[in-house]
């Protein structure tokens, strides 16, 4: 199924997670935790895009095999959302948790609704200088990207900006 936006599915478990989707379908982050129904895995949703700008990534190295993924841990660091690959490169994975928050303020701004807070990706013709938040592994501050989004890594992140 091809479109941008959040979807509940059914988890083997019988409970529900969120899935967001950019444009050409592919799915950019995943709901950590499973929820008793669709509605309150749309809720959970609707409290993470309430974050906005609290929203931090830890961006850790997968422990079985080659790559990086990014997380945003919650209040008690349980991990609220989280990427839905790992990207071979450190500098693609910080790149994409920037376009996943640029999705969710892009959503949050189609739907009539003020952005919640969120902000536009790092780098963007509108984001604020500092804007954004990834940590390095270890959590220690913040770092900026090491290169353009999707520019000649080859490996793409599915959200629609030809990478």
């Amino acid at each position: 199924m091809r479109g941008e936006g959040l979807f509940t599915e059914r988890a083997p478990n019988g409970r529900f997670q969120w899935q967001l989707k950019a444009m050409n379908g592919r799915v950019v982050a995943v709901s950590s935790s499973v929820h008793e129904s669709s509605g309150d895995a749309e809720r959970a949703f609707a409290e993470l895009v309430a974050l906005g700008p609290a929203l931090v990534a830890r961006i850790t190295h997968v422990r079985d095999g080659l790559g990086w993924t990014w997380v945003v841990p919650g209040p008690r660091g349980n991990p609220l959302v989280k990427s839905s690959r790992a990207y071979e490169r450190y500098a693609t994975c910080q790149n994409a948790f920037r376009r996943f928050v640029a999705l969710v303020a892009r959503m949050s701004e189609a739907a009539g609704a003020p952005a919640a807070g969120v902000r536009p990706a790092p780098g963007s013709a509108t984001a604020p200088p500092g804007a954004g938040g990834l940590r390095r592994p270890g959590g220690a501050g913040e770092v900026e990207a090491g290169a353009e989004p999707g520019v000649g890594d080859g490996t793409g992140d599915g959200t629609g900006d030809g990478s």
